[in-house]
């Protein structure tokens, strides 16, 4: 495993961590807006962590069709 790759999932294990802290501090004191925020950083979380391989997947596929291209056709 590649040591960014490990370090952003780290951070994401440790901020999920933390989510999960906030919201069950926030059932335990029976704070709604507390649990709503909590739920709504969660869902942005677990977003963010769908979304961030598909980032670095975008760029390497992009090289490959303008590599295909390069040799001289018009991609017709």
């Amino acid at each position: 495993m590649k040591l960014p790759s490990f370090i952003i999932n780290l951070l994401i294990i440790i901020f999920l961590a933390l989510i999960t802290y906030g919201l069950t501090g926030s059932i335990a004191v029976k704070s709604t807006m507390g649990i709503i925020l909590s739920l709504i950083s969660l869902v942005a979380t677990i977003t963010f962590a769908y979304l961030l391989p598909k980032l670095y997947q975008q760029p390497a596929d992009e090289e490959r069709t303008d590599g295909e291209l390069g040799n001289g056709e018009l991609g017709n």
